[in-house]
């Protein structure tokens, strides 16, 4: 339908299903113009004025409308909404093609309007033909069954792959179809959805040099022509269990790099935002990957305790919270499989008010703490203000001032900071802790509760929000839910004491130990604070201390189960296994191999 603003396109599928690769239309000329008019469309870049920034309205009939096509969305003639399909051994899984079961309990809901997007499968379902594998048995052997081959390519030729795999996502048009989807289902903004998906696109180019990080050792003359070399090799079938607040970063953290060591791999998404996932692994089909090497299956509880428990699964990755975490760590381990759980956090900044520049600090702070609705495990959600009391209150009203610039709204909307929590849960439970805390003695210097935005009066808004416990001493527990709660939403507790051994002190009792933070402008205050502090990844006036992918994602205490780290090198050996060739090149006919007693090597 073309008009002055663009090109609206609208798909309406009660007669025909579409996919990427597959049109099936009643007539072939109606296929070749539909054909032509997807070519136009992807080839143009139909601009965001063309089309709604949010699904029609619950009560409306299909069609939807959506910016791009969505080939992993399927319509029923019967369904308001699209069901989201699989993505298994190359193809999007139709759902009459799969035995899975579409619940419409599980709902793929837009946060910035509270209407549902889509319904989602639980994979691990059977329907009435119990003899028919679920959905995600048939992921796991399509994953089975290209592991030999897979993991038999050179090295190369798997880098090569990734490497055009990363040049691929390297192109702003192919960002900003990953970034939509993130926008509308997870609610950031564009601009944060993008820095989401780069931060995922270097985790693609650090594995382009996995070999590196692969190779083993050797030594010669262990004994005379006694040689062991040692290698590192592949697992086998890995899975990743992918959370809501990064569509499109986590999952990059997880596939890439098992792909590029020789596994095959299955990821489960969030069932609140599984699109990015879906994009990533058909872009990564499209360049040559064979099939099977990457699966997406969806679901909730059911699917991911199907992968814990399938005994082709050889190792776990999962980011997400404490409860998940807690039980997927427990029942894969139980189940024999290497699990990487990232957690909860809580994470501190202390600032030194005496030498710490202000103006920078506090741009730093109010950042880290709003930034993606709070919805980050790096989020800064505790500061610290070390000095007198009265001093702290100053710095407490500019922080105050700073985050009121902070415009919530619609992540499509220009110049909005913050966006909407992710579910009517989140906001419940962030606004119950908000009224726990002042109930139990907090000032609130700043309340979010009850905004509303323009146009989008259903969504789950909470404004930036600043809980004061003023000094607490650092010999007894704090006790304040607002600093007890990881929140995950856009609250900031702040907390006064008298010196840096205070502050180092409460940030190193708290459970977690995610990240932390010192801002100061005195070497030997960062110093002692760097070697002092417990938390994994510690930073000098760097207020999310990320390590870029040449390093690994180091959070401990609390915030890990598991012991071998995301990405880097520790990613490396968490998906690859030592295996260790000794061999004797001087064997002959009757030489002597030895005995019945222990060998031993030098022994004269």
């Amino acid at each position: 339908q073309n008009s002055d603003n663009g090109v609206e396109f609208f798909l309406c599928l009660s007669n025909y299903s579409l996919t990427r690769n597959h049109i099936n239309i009643n007539s072939i000329t109606n296929q070749m113009m539909l054909a032509t008019r997807l070519r136009s469309i992807r080839s143009n870049h139909i601009t965001a004025a063309a089309f709604s920034t949010q699904p029609i309205d619950s009560n409306d009939s299909p069609p939807h409308r959506f910016k791009y096509d969505a080939p992993w969305l399927h319509y029923y003639t019967n369904h308001k909404h699209p069901d989201v399909m699989n993505f298994i051994n190359g193809s999007f899984q139709h759902p009459n093609d799969a035995n899975m079961k579409f619940s419409d309990n599980i709902e793929c809901s837009d946060p910035s309007t509270n209407k549902v997007l889509s319904y989602i499968p639980e994979s691990s379902s059977k329907q009435d033909d119990a003899s028919t594998p679920s959905s995600l048995e048939q992921a796991i052997a399509a994953a089975k069954g290209a592991y030999p081959s897979w993991s038999s390519t050179p090295v190369q030729t798997r880098q090569r792959l990734l490497l055009e795999y990363a040049h691929f996502l390297h192109k702003k048009e192919v960002r900003e179809e990953i970034a939509y989807w993130i926008t509308l289902e997870n609610g950031k903004t564009m601009a944060d959805a993008m820095g989401d998906v780069w931060r995922g696109l270097e985790v693609v180019e650090a594995a382009t040099r996995v070999g590196n990080d692969m190779m083993g050792d050797s030594l010669q003359n262990l004994s005379s022509g006694l040689d062991t070399i040692s290698y590192r090799v592949p697992l086998g079938v890995c899975a990743g269990i992918a959370p809501f607040n990064f569509p499109a970063m986590i999952p990059l953290w997880m596939a890439p790099l098992s792909l590029a060591t020789g596994n095959t791999y299955v990821l489960k998404p969030s069932e609140k935002t599984p699109s990015a996932s879906m994009l990533l692994a058909s872009y990564l089909n499209d360049l040559g990957l064979p099939p099977g090497v990457l699966n997406v299956v969806n679901g909730s509880r059911d699917t991911v305790d199907g992968l814990l428990t399938h005994p082709d699964i050889k190792a776990i990755s999962f980011v997400g919270s404490n409860s998940a975490g807690e039980h997927i760590h427990d029942v894969g381990s139980k189940n024999g499989k290497r699990v990487q759980a990232n957690l909860g956090a809580k994470n501190h900044a202390t600032i030194l008010m005496d030498d710490a520049d202000r103006a920078s600090t506090i741009k730093a702070i109010v950042g880290a703490a709003f930034g993606a609705a709070g919805q980050r495990c790096m989020a800064l959600s505790v500061v610290i203000l070390v000095g007198d009391l009265s001093v702290s209150q100053g710095w407490v009203d500019e922080v105050v001032e700073e985050a009121k610039k902070l415009k919530v709204g619609n992540g499509f909307q220009e110049g909005v900071d913050v966006g909407p929590l992710i579910s009517k849960e989140a906001i419940e439970r962030a606004e119950g802790i908000i009224q726990s805390s002042i109930d139990e003695g907090a000032i609130c210097r700043l309340d979010g509760r009850g905004v509303v935005v323009d146009g989008f009066e259903d969504g789950h808004f909470l404004g930036p929000t600043l809980i004061d416990l003023n000094c607490v001493n650092s010999n007894e527990p704090i006790t304040n839910p607002a600093y007890t709660e990881e929140i995950f939403a856009p609250v900031l507790t702040i907390l006064t004491v008298p010196t840096l051994d205070d502050a180092i002190k409460i940030t190193n009792n708290n459970p977690y130990g995610n990240g932390c933070a010192l801002f100061t402008s005195s070497g030997a205050a960062a110093r002692k604070y760097q070697f002092e502090i417990e938390a994994g990844q510690v930073g000098i006036n760097v207020p999310i201390p990320v390590p870029l992918p040449f390093f690994s994602f180091t959070g401990n205490k609390a915030s890990i189960r598991g012991d071998v780290n995301f990405y880097g090198k520790s990613g490396v050996n968490f998906f690859t296994q030592l295996k260790t060739v000794t061999s004797n090149w001087q064997y002959q006919k009757g030489a002597d191999l030895g005995g019945v007693t222990m060998p031993v090597v030098g022994k004269k």
